[in-house]
Parts: C-alpha cells; structure tokens; sequence
C-alpha cells in the first residue's frame, strides 16, 4: 500500500544518509538470497483491489476520509485522490480453492465498502478509468492530505521542472497540459502478486513478461479519458505520461522512465532490476531509518530493508520486483500492476487466474522463454495490447508473422493455462470458472473496452457527450452488483430525462469542446462564412497561445453587414475592429445554475470556458433549451 510516514526529497547530507541506507540495504538482500535466507517453495498469491468513489450522479466523490473513517478497517487505506480509496486482501497459498477465496474474500471488501460508502450518499464503482472523471477531478483540491502524495507530488514537479504535457491519440486525440501528479490518479487497478523463490525469480519474472501482453488484451477496461476515445487500456500511457520526470530536449532521450516495461530479460536474479532502478532513479520520497539492515542481517535477523521498500514504491514497472515479510519470513513476489480495476469481482478474479496459470504453464512448457521469444517482440506485444486490446495483433514464438490476440488466446494460451493451474492443483471446477470467463471473452471479443465503445457507438446522436458518459458509469455501476462478467452485459442506453437530472451539474459536463475560433487579425468575412458553413452563432478569438481575447457573435457581423455588405468594401475588417473585447467567461467547474443566472442576469447568449488563462470551450443558450425542451416534452408526456 506505500509509506505514508516519509518526506519530501532528501538533500545533502540526508540525501547521501538515505543513499547509504539504501545501498545497504541491496547489501543485505543479495547477502539474505546468497546465503538462503530468503524463503523458497512456497507459493502464495495476493491482490490488492483500488477503487471509485462515486456520488448518487455517478461523478466521483472525494470523501475517502469519511468512508475509511466509517469502515475503520486496516486492510483499507487512501489513494492519491480523495475519490478512491484500495484494499489488501489477505494472502493466500497457491493451490485448492485459493481462486475461489480469493473472490469471497475481494466481494466481501467490498460489500463492507459500499455500505460505508452509501451512508455518505456515494457507492463503489469497479473500473479502470471512471468515464465521468473531468479535469475539475484532477485539481490539488482532489488530492489526498497525506504527507506522501504531496511530497511525490513535489518531487516529481522539481524534477519535471515544468508542467506535465500529455499526448494520446486513438480514435480521437487528447492534448492538455497540467500542473500536477494528479493525473496519475485517474487510473484505477487491480494488482495482483505471485511468490517466487530466489533461485528462480529470473526465468518467473520472464515469463510474466512474456504473457503481459496477452493478460492486458482480454483484461481490457480503460477506453476512455475526458470522453475522448483513446486506447482499449488508457492506464498504460496515461501512467507512463503522468509520472515522467524526463524533461523535452532537442537530443533524443533514451533513458527509461520511471513507469516502464523494463528495457531487457532478467539474466540471473532480482537484484538485477533493484541494482538497475537505484542507478537510474533518484530518490523522490525519505523516512526516518533507524536499523542497519546489513548489520540486522549479519546477526542473523530479518531486516525490513525499508530504504529499498520506499524507493521501489517510487518506480513503476508493469512487473514490479517486491521484497515483503509475511509471519516474520522474509519473500520475493512479482507485483503484476496492468490489470484495470473490474468490470466486476468474477472478471477481475478471471483475469488474475489467466495470468497465474500462465506463469505455471509457461514454466512448465518452456525451460527458458528468452529463447523462444525476443524482448523487443514482447515490449512491442505490451503496447500493442495497450492500444487495441483484444483487436492486437502479438508477435509469438515463431515470429514470422503477426497472430491475433483472439487466435493466440484461445489456440494457446488459455489451454496452457489451464495446464498451469491444474498442475498447481487448483480445483477443477474453479478453473473452469475462471477461464470459462476468458474463453467468453474471447469468443464474443467482447471485454470492458469493448463494451464502452459498444455502448458509445449504439448512442451516437443521442444526447451530450456528458450524458452518454453518465450512462456508461450508471449502467457499469448497477451491472457490477449485478455480478453477470462483461461479455454477457447488454449495451448501456440513454434514458435522457435520468442523465439530464444527472450530468448538467457543472459546466464542464456539456460545454463544446469541438471549437472554431478565429484570430484577432483574420478578416470578417471568413467570420462570416465559418457561422454559415458550421451553423454556429458566436466564433471565439484567441491568440497564438490559446488565450481567449474576444468573442465575435452573429449580431455583430449583422449590425456590421447593416452598414454596408462585407463584399463591398475595399479592404476587409479585421476581427479585432468588430469583436467583444474581455467578453464574459466562466470556469469548467462552475456550476450550471451558476452559469443559467449569469447568462440571465449580464443577457448574454453565450460564455467562453477559460481555464487557467486558456480557452476550454464554451456554452450558449441554445445548450438549455435543448435541456429544457426534453424536460418539458417528458412533463406534458406525464
């Protein structure tokens, strides 16, 4: 769950204190691992589960305080934003029922957390990137008040040295600039873990590797961002992106980034990747240290090697190398951090059963997956999956040419990991449970993602974007309790008197996105012609930073047109003869009763969105009349 009793970044003395804790503690791993002090044939799984907190219109709510308060549980705990908040389920030994456990188990949590949820009016949404989260959520305001989220969220600005720019494009782009680690806390995973022994952590970590790929293909659930369609798994680049502390120079950067798939195959040992992550990464976040873990280890202790505990938290591989104790034993685990939160518990669970039986089958059929495969080959799979999900198309063991996802899983992968659980001795019926659901998946291609941008593409031309997005978040939410997994859910519907009662909350929620502004040197007449050809009645005027400097409005260009017609003059008029100058505008998060009054009261027809200086939309009048005539038009119905 993380360190939350740390600093800010360390200087100076304390940074090289820290450093030296640091170092000794590799010391006394490698010391623990070479003298067999590190525990081995025992095989335990885990999962840690992160989650929404979503009010009674399905927007996220930042009262995780409130719920832990009201859950006073310890195997939950805070999140980055105050809208989620994780739990811990307890470890279990690989084998038998574990599966089946490990589902009461995450169900029970969460039915504790829902009920500490509703009675602060909100409930628990399980998905990888809540479709109604706005840029409002993303503000300082939603931060946890912890110090270690303030303190990584301070180091990573320092050495980012400027704003976070963040770039991703799928079927639609998503360019915007923010101030802040906050972006990271839009995702929303299941993480699972694997105990491996030391003598065979290499080959096991290499193997998960391999079959990441696959796993994120079918376990897909993060379309979509602000409302703009990205990649089936957004996480994966929005992560990437939202924690990079590599500045924009002119010289091709290649060092890697702080979240990352890893650059080769393990040779040897994990304290190949521990050696690696200390070289490349500075240390973002210190605590108070009192033990010498090597001294603890020479005496013949088990040391918490906190130093390397805490800067390992502070570097995000998709399979993270973890060192933990459990009843005052000392293990290794692979962290597998791509897997999105839900839809539901039977999915979530599927997919953690396909990716432990992959590690066992894979083992079992290969002695050495290097062998077989290139790294290279395998990163490229892991972005492809990212990107198109169960539409990817994997380079595989022969390598000749691209195979689909669909076709490997259901060809190969899933009847080696049915192998690799059997051989594990998990029970016969759980397997066909589990893999039963990813064996649907694949046959009907029809996982989270691709049921988002279903139920999209079944409501186009119907309603704001911001209802469809309350519609996506109110019919997963209800489904989910539901507990059928995804491939079996109809497609999310618009019922447009719920969602207008639901979405108009704040100006952000419908405001046009999609603009057509002028500069303030472009003639009139252009003006002129974008309103007919586009069938818009007010044209905003930026400069070439993006920053709002006036509004033209059709009643102008008509007053103008009244004194003489535009083709009649010698020389055009500028924009900036005709504009509104500082025209009136409003924020994303104000809210829409807000706005209603302002537009009334100051008689204007239309308000630009500005945000931080810089044009983000706008609303007219026409935006509630259209809301107006829906609601009167289901009140006469009545």
């Amino acid at each position: 769950m993380g360190e939350h009793d740390v600093t800010t970044t360390p200087e100076g003395e304390s940074l090289r204190a820290f450093t030296q804790h640091l170092l000794n503690d590799l010391r006394a791993l490698d010391r623990m691992i070479a003298d067999g002090a590190i525990e081995s044939g025992v095989r335990r799984i885990g999962a840690e589960q992160e989650m929404v907190l979503v009010d009674r219109n399905y927007q996220p709510a930042p009262i995780s305080d409130r719920v832990l308060e009201t859950l006073n549980d310890e195997r939950f705990t805070t999140e980055l934003a105050r809208f989620n908040i994780e739990c811990n389920l307890t470890p279990l030994i690989f084998g038998g029922d574990c599966l089946r456990q490990m589902e009461l188990q995450l169900t029970d949590l969460l039915a504790h957390a829902r009920a500490a949820a509703q009675r602060h009016a909100a409930d628990v949404l399980l998905t990888g990137i809540a479709p109604t989260l706005g840029q409002t959520h993303i503000s300082m305001d939603y931060i946890t008040p912890k110090p270690r989220y303030y303190a990584l969220n301070d180091a990573l600005c320092r050495m980012r040295g400027g704003e976070y720019e963040f770039r991703l494009s799928g079927t639609d782009e998503l360019v915007i600039k923010h101030d802040s680690v906050m972006l990271e806390a839009c995702n929303t995973s299941f993480q699972v873990h694997f105990q491996v022994s030391p003598d065979e952590f290499a080959r096991r970590y290499n193997i998960a590797q391999a079959v990441l790929a696959p796993v994120l293909a079918v376990a897909a659930n993060s379309p979509l961002l602000f409302g703009k369609r990205l990649w089936h798994e957004t996480r994966i680049e929005l992560f990437q992106q939202a924690v990079d502390t590599r500045s924009s120079t002119t010289q091709a950067d290649e060092r890697m980034g702080r979240v990352s798939f890893g650059q080769r195959w393990v040779r040897e040992s994990v304290m190949e990747i521990f050696r690696e992550d200390v070289s490349r990464f500075r240390v973002l976040l210190s605590s108070e240290l009192g033990e010498d873990s090597f001294d603890v280890v020479a005496a013949g202790g088990v040391p918490e090697l906190r130093a390397l505990r805490l800067h390992n938290s502070t570097v995000y591989r998709w399979n993270r190398p973890c060192y933990g104790i459990h009843q005052g034993r000392p293990h290794l685990r692979i962290e597998n951090r791509v897997l999105p939160a839900g839809p539901t518990v039977l999915d979530s669970i599927a997919n953690a059963a396909l990716w432990f039986g992959l590690m066992g089958g894979m083992a079992n059929a290969y002695d050495d997956v290097t062998r077989v495969l290139d790294f290279d080959d395998v990163k490229g799979n892991f972005m492809s999956a990212a990107r198109l999900g169960l539409r990817a198309q994997f380079t595989w063991l022969d390598g000749d040419k691209p195979m689909p996802a669909q076709d490997l899983l259901r060809s190969e992968l899933i009847p080696l990991a049915r192998q690799g659980l059997a051989d594990a001795n998990i029970a016969a019926e759980d397997i066909d449970r589990y893999l039963g659901v990813i064996e649907q998946r694949v046959e009907t291609g029809r996982n989270g993602a691709n049921w988002m941008l279903a139920s999209l593409a079944s409501m186009k031309g119907q309603g704001a974007p911001g209802e469809k997005l309350t519609s996506l978040a109110g019919t997963a939410l209800a489904r989910q309790w539901e507990g059928a997994p995804v491939h079996a859910w109809p497609l999310a519907t618009l019922d447009r008197a719920d969602t207008i009662r639901r979405n108009y909350r704040r100006v952000e929620q419908y405001m046009t996105t999609d603009l057509f502004t002028v500069n303030a040197d472009d003639s009139v007449e252009l003006v002129a012609n974008m309103m007919v050809w586009e069938g818009i009645r007010h044209v905003p005027v930026e400069d070439s930073q993006h920053r709002l400097v006036g509004l033209v409005a059709a009643r102008q260009l008509l007053r103008v047109m009244g004194e003489a017609p535009l083709k009649s003059r010698t020389t055009p008029i500028a924009v900036s003869e005709i504009m509104q100058t500082n025209p009136l505008t409003v924020t994303p998060d104000m809210s829409t009763i807000d706005a209603i009054r302002l537009m009334r009261d100051r008689r204007v027809s239309c308000l630009p969105v500005v945000k931080n200086g810089t044009l983000v939309g706008v609303i007219t009048d026409y935006d509630f009349l259209e809301i107006a005539a829906d609601m009167i038009e289901r009140e006469l119905a009545e």
